[in-house]
């Protein structure tokens, strides 16, 4: 049946495949043997402007006739993603957390003639397929459950999960696009930043790293983000350490207004994922725990976006990061 007139009927396939150990060793993580071979379409040398060529991903394997030019995606790390590779989507959907709508503030000068198809929660398949999209990009947590509908229309891209692995997902990313030359070096690039910002903040505290905290207001239990997370990866990047509730290989701890002393650290970064009186922000932030905390009293607690800090899960966010780290650190951000 031609693709096209799968797309009308949206019929249902089920298709379950790992995360190949091919686009993990992009960035290092994996040993295996079969991961250095170039994937089909692709020459040895690497070539990224090769296509056909076909792309395992998280749900299966996605052929690629011809490099991609209208792409949508469905989640806000693949958008930092793709712009970031010099891509402008044709479809995307604004963060899930950001109550009042719109695509990241951040990004607004890359995005400004891209259609939003959201919510992401349940992107309109319909106004999707209107776009004609060449590769579709998301993750099987956020859209597993969709996939087959979603592959009706283009051919679709999963990582396995968001958050963690967003350096595993930009390679992803980056192989059904043909720009994994200019994905590498961006990391790199961004990794030479990070690094540059851990030894000025070192020198300016005599060698020895801060610790920083990340608290998130939401409207449920207070979050402290831990290592295993998006910003848990850039505060790592940079070298700093963190307090004992968040030096754990975990994404998150939910606290109560009473273990918010959990969040002391020598730096503490505030986040607020929803509108503050939907949170517990003000409870938490007039309690004596609160106000006892070592950096509330040293004025060193720092505001800084959700949307980057929490949202973005790519190097433009991160790099947006390391801007506030060096500000909050009193030290010149990396060029």
């Amino acid at each position: 049946m031609a693709r096209t007139a799968l797309a009308r009927r949206l019929p249902v396939a089920v298709l379950s495949l790992a995360l190949s150990t091919t686009l993990l060793t992009a960035c290092g993580n994996s040993d295996s043997p079969d991961a250095a071979k170039p994937a089909a379409g692709q020459s040895a040398a690497g070539s990224a402007a090769t296509f056909p060529r076909s792309v395992k991903h998280a749900a299966g394997t996605a052929e690629i006739k011809a490099q991609p030019k209208r792409v949508v995606v469905l989640d806000s790390g693949e958008l930092d993603d793709v712009t970031l590779l010099g891509i402008t989507p044709v479809g995307a959907v604004s963060p899930h957390m950001k109550t009042e709508g719109g695509f990241p503030n951040y990004l607004k000068d890359k995005i400004k003639d891209t259609k939003d198809v959201g919510p992401m929660t349940e992107p309109n398949l319909e106004l999707i397929a209107s776009l004609k999209p060449d590769v579709i990009l998301s993750s099987k947590v956020r859209h597993g459950k969709v996939f087959d509908k979603l592959n009706a229309i283009a051919p679709t891209v999963l990582a396995e999960t968001t958050g963690l692995p967003w350096k595993e997902n930009l390679a992803l990313y980056a192989q059904a696009l043909g720009k994994e030359t200019e994905a590498k070096k961006a990391l790199d690039d961004y990794q030479a930043r990070a690094t540059k910002l851990g030894q000025a903040i070192k020198e300016k505290n005599a060698g020895t790293a801060p610790t920083a905290s990340v608290v998130r207001f939401v409207a449920g239990p207070t979050r402290l983000y831990q290592k295993a997370s998006f910003s848990g990866t850039v505060l790592k990047d940079v070298g700093l350490a963190r307090p004992a509730s968040q030096d754990v290989d975990a994404a998150m701890l939910d606290v109560s207004a009473e273990e918010i002393n959990k969040a002391d650290a020598d730096l503490v970064f505030v986040t607020v994922a929803d509108d503050p009186t939907k949170t517990k922000q003000n409870e938490v932030q007039s309690t004596a725990v609160w106000q006892g905390l070592n950096a509330v009293k040293n004025g060193k607690v720092f505001n800084v976006p959700d949307e980057t800090w929490m949202s973005g899960i790519g190097v433009q966010a991160a790099d947006q990061m390391l801007g506030d780290i060096a500000k909050a650190a009193g030290v010149d951000a990396p060029k």
